[in-house]
């Protein structure tokens, strides 16, 4: 499992988009979510758009792997999809904030591998934020905030990268992947083929060398 954070206007989205264009063995899990719906979004791509009780009968029925509560809204990681890939094998990538990586940490410490994502400075965060124009000078001020508070969390993750090249930030997050695919602890079939490797019963090939 594969979490990504960062304050809103980070790149994050965008960081994920790219990642999963790069990799066809990675899944996105889509969130759960009691906020409205925007223009131009899908339910069951971009979220699973569900009212307040639904939310809550499927949280206290452990249905969610984390949720958290954000500028009102609730979100949360429906537990199904996500066992189900990893069960065949793929990876999962996951768009979450602070309080879900946390969560996730907790629950699976040896299976999550955690990426924060910072932005050049607070200037340009703030150019990035107003320049998607769906705020007014109130909301901007609670989303710079909020910014503020879920950027204090950077050294809770395993990998940090600050995004003033959105290339080379792609980049260097498929690279984080790919070396963690092949950790040691991942690799489960690596013991038995090593012991084969090191045994001392080995007789030679009868054939020569032979493929």
């Amino acid at each position: 499992m594969l979490a990504l954070s960062s304050p809103s206007g980070a790149g994050k989205s965008t960081l994920a988009r790219l990642l999963l264009e790069a990799d066809a063995a990675l899944s996105l899990s889509v969130s759960a979510t009691t906020r409205p719906r925007r223009p131009g979004e899908e339910d069951g791509v971009h979220y699973h758009f569900i009212d307040r009780a639904d939310f809550a009968a499927r949280r206290d029925a452990g249905a969610f792997l984390e949720w958290a509560e954000v500028f009102g809204n609730l979100y949360g990681t429906p537990r199904a999809p996500v066992e189900q890939a990893l069960n065949a094998g793929r990876d999962v990538l996951f768009d979450i904030d602070w309080q879900g990586a946390r969560q996730l940490q907790a629950a699976a410490p040896d299976d999550l591998v955690s990426v924060f994502i910072l932005p050049p400075s607070r200037p340009e965060l703030e150019a990035r934020l107003r320049g998607r124009g769906a705020d007014d000078p109130a909301s901007l001020a609670l989303r710079m905030a909020a910014a503020a508070d879920e950027m204090s969390h950077w050294n809770e993750y395993d990998y940090v990268l600050v995004n003033d090249d959105l290339a080379a930030c792609a980049s260097s997050l498929r690279a984080i992947l790919a070396a963690e695919r092949v950790r040691r602890r991942r690799q489960r079939w690596l013991d038995a083929f090593a012991a084969s490797l090191c045994s001392h019963d080995y007789k030679g090939d009868p054939d020569g060398g032979g493929q």
